[in-house]
């Protein structure tokens, strides 16, 4: 597991805090389902991420960067039969 650290404002940690108490939660756990929740709704970013975490040269991470015509995998294969 990696630290992080994380700058809110005032409010927000406070509302956090409440929340945790009342869900018997730390924040870190809160935080670290919010966070999964959000890539896991967020498929195209998701799939680019994974490639990028796949990618064997800076190149090849910056190609896939810079294309906006993404397919993801799921979608070339029934493009293609496959």
């Amino acid at each position: 597991m990696h630290r992080l650290n994380l700058t809110i404002d005032e409010k927000l940690y406070e509302q956090a805090r409440a929340v945790s108490f009342i869900e018997k939660k730390s924040i870190s756990q809160m935080i670290r389902e919010s966070l999964s929740q959000y890539i896991a709704h967020n498929s195209k970013t998701k799939q680019q991420a994974d490639l990028i975490l796949e990618a064997n040269d800076e190149k090849e991470i910056l190609s896939i960067l810079a294309n906006e015509k993404f397919t993801s995998n799921d979608d070339f294969k029934s493009k293609f039969n496959l």
